[in-house]
């Protein structure tokens, strides 16, 4: 619930900063029509996402006869978590990672790679696929979307203000001016990354808690960050980092700007609720 309000205050924070942009450059239908343009071209994604994104991926739907076991694993957890079947694929990358997709939990899918199923035992992954379909069950899919929306609306108003002629940028206040062509983008963009963070959080503690092995989460965290190293993705795309269960992708911005928070602080959790579980390390 916690991390749930965080979210709907960093969402109103969001709203209220596109109003106010809006408001600052004096033109209600400019603003109406960014976030008209945003909004389509987010909802398209949406609605679409999951397919584009699988093609992407050149994943592959696996069904009962699944010889890696995937199918059978989230079948069970899917159980435990009272949601419907998603769609299962796996992917032909040696990276190990996975992530879920789909506009809501009626139209969901999930994805595991090669290498994630050859590096974890069957708990680790149990684990992992327990995250995916707390995503799900928590509808991440939309808040995201919701969020980029506004973030994506703002970055439009933005560029609406930094080509308006000089002297009707003179007429506004210089200050605001500022920060409606460097901060107010920035900090929607920091915002979004805030939400992301907070519900990777979320997930992890929801995938511990459907899975009922917290400690197994944490160990495959550990092996997928250090399988990534080892085996970078080399097809893909920045834009689909929040997507992965871990940041596949390192090094400058994508560092900066990462929209998982570290690797550390999500097994320092997840230990802390092995032990409110009364569990401990082998």
């Amino acid at each position: 619930m916690r991390s749930r309000g965080r979210t709907l205050v960093m969402m109103a924070v969001l709203m209220v900063l596109f109003v106010w942009v809006g408001g600052v450059l004096g033109g209600r239908q400019g603003a109406i029509i960014a976030f008209v343009v945003a909004g389509l071209m987010n909802f398209w994604g949406y609605w679409f996402s999951d397919k584009l994104v699988l093609r992407r991926y050149r994943a592959q739907e696996v069904g009962p006869d699944d010889s890696s076991g995937l199918y059978r694993i989230v079948s069970g957890l899917t159980t435990k978590a009272q949601l419907s079947m998603p769609k299962v694929f796996v992917i032909p990358e040696q990276t190990p990672n996975a992530f879920a997709t789909g506009r809501n939990p009626h139209h969901a899918a999930v994805a595991a790679t090669q290498g994630l199923l050859q590096l974890l035992n069957e708990d680790e992954i149990a684990g992992v696929m327990a995250h995916e379909l707390t995503h799900v069950k928590n509808k991440d899919t939309l808040t995201s979307t919701i969020a980029a929306t506004f973030a994506g609306a703002i970055a439009m108003l933005s560029q609406i203000a930094r080509y308006q002629p000089r002297d009707s940028r003179q007429r506004q206040n210089p200050l605001a001016m500022i920060f409606i062509l460097i901060g107010a983008p920035l900090a929607a963009v920091l915002i979004r990354m805030f939400i992301s963070r907070v519900r990777e959080y979320a997930a992890d503690s929801g995938g511990a808690n459907v899975s009922g092995k917290p400690l197994s989460l944490a160990s495959a965290l550990i092996k997928i960050h250090q399988g990534i190293k080892r085996y970078p993705l080399i097809r893909g795309n920045p834009a689909h980092s929040h997507l992965f269960i871990v940041n596949p992708f390192f090094g400058g911005l994508q560092r900066l700007f990462s929209t998982h928070p570290p690797v550390e602080e999500r097994i320092r959790r997840l230990k802390a609720i092995a032990q409110q579980l009364g569990q401990t390390a082998d």
